[in-house]
């Protein structure tokens, strides 16, 4: 098979919803000094390119236009510039980039790569950077351990699912507050499901059967008076707006914040690498319906993650099980 002479990156030229982003053909980028070549194989979207495409996150304002989409991605290595040695061409790596992942090919630093496990498929190895290592940095940052009983909102979703395993995982007692059409999926995970709506705090405490030490907000309404209610103290407390702070450091492109991003994206890439957790893709998209994706996405009915693959085996959609609820009567 002949080696592509083009690629194409999901590009826009103005803030708006999905449907702005145009596919963009270019000739085949070739990398500098301690850069490489990535083919995409699969590509996660986060509710923060959301945000950066229709303006409501302007950290990153004033960047030129057009702008490009997406920060989680895995591949293959297909080229190499000057200077690096640290992987070989053909390598299967995941990488994480401030924008740019919707796209057939990235070229980016080596020093934002690592290694693609082998336990790991290749539509969850897409969506592992921002929701794995926001979950973990946020675990960190509570230091959350086997003394601990938290609750987790939105646990049924990308980042709420990882910190809702991690934390079991390192022995945490988890309750994940959710909608009923999720409680055998967090079941089956060991976290213990609790309806969403009024009288959470009494069911949190009937569910926990102990205090609860500590509060992770995914889902931003009234966490803050329900970890009140539950006697979380203020320093154990950690808001969608502390989410999205994590979101942003993470997708900083200084060269400390990089480090920093690869440095927890390998240890994220370890854990579920090991089984620590696993992370759920409920909607897998050929990239070409990448609107598609993201209005899937704002639905905000999605367990886990959605993934966008380059490579697509069948283009044929099937009914999912969520999708299966929410028609019944």
């Amino acid at each position: 098979m002949r080696a592509p002479t083009e690629a194409f990156a999901y590009r826009y030229t103005h803030y708006g919803d999905a449907d702005v982003l145009k596919r963009h053909q270019y000739p085949l980028p070739t990398p500098g000094p301690g850069e490489v070549l990535v083919e995409v194989i699969s590509t996660g979207i986060n509710h923060m390119d959301a945000f950066l495409r229709n303006g409501k996150e302007d950290t990153w304002h004033d960047d030129p236009w057009p702008r490009a989409s997406g920060s989680d991605f895995a591949g293959i290595v297909r080229g190499r510039g000057p200077g690096v040695s640290a992987v070989r061409v053909g390598s299967d790596v995941v990488g994480h980039i401030r924008t740019g992942a919707h796209a057939s090919h990235v070229v980016l630093p080596a020093d934002q790569l690592v290694l693609k496990h082998r336990a790991i498929t290749w539509e969850v190895a897409g969506g592992l950077f921002l929701a794995g290592a926001t979950a973990l940095e946020t675990l960190d940052d509570l230091r959350i351990g086997a003394s601990d009983t938290v609750v987790i909102s939105a646990a049924a979703g990308g980042v709420g699912s990882i910190e809702a395993q991690v934390a079991r995982h390192r022995g945490a007692r988890v309750i994940g507050t959710c909608g009923e059409r999720n409680f055998d999926y967090l079941r089956q995970l060991g976290i213990i499901p609790v309806k969403y709506g009024e009288g959470i705090v009494e069911r949190i405490q009937r569910a926990a059967g102990a205090p609860i030490t500590a509060f992770i907000d995914n889902y931003g309404k009234d966490g803050r008076e329900v970890a009140d209610a539950l006697g979380v103290p203020a320093e154990r407390y950690r808001s969608s707006a502390d989410r999205r702070e994590v979101e942003l450091r993470l997708l900083r492109d200084d060269p400390e914040s990089v480090a920093h991003a690869t440095n927890v994206l390998q240890r994220v890439v370890d854990l579920a690498g090991a089984g620590a957790f696993r992370l759920l893709v409920s909607g897998l998209y050929p990239i070409d319906d990448i609107v598609d994706a993201f209005e899937d996405l704002a639905q905000l009915h999605a367990r886990g993650k959605i993934v966008l693959a380059t490579r697509p085996v069948t283009r044929t959609r099937t009914l999912r099980a969520r999708e299966v609820f929410e028609r019944m009567p």
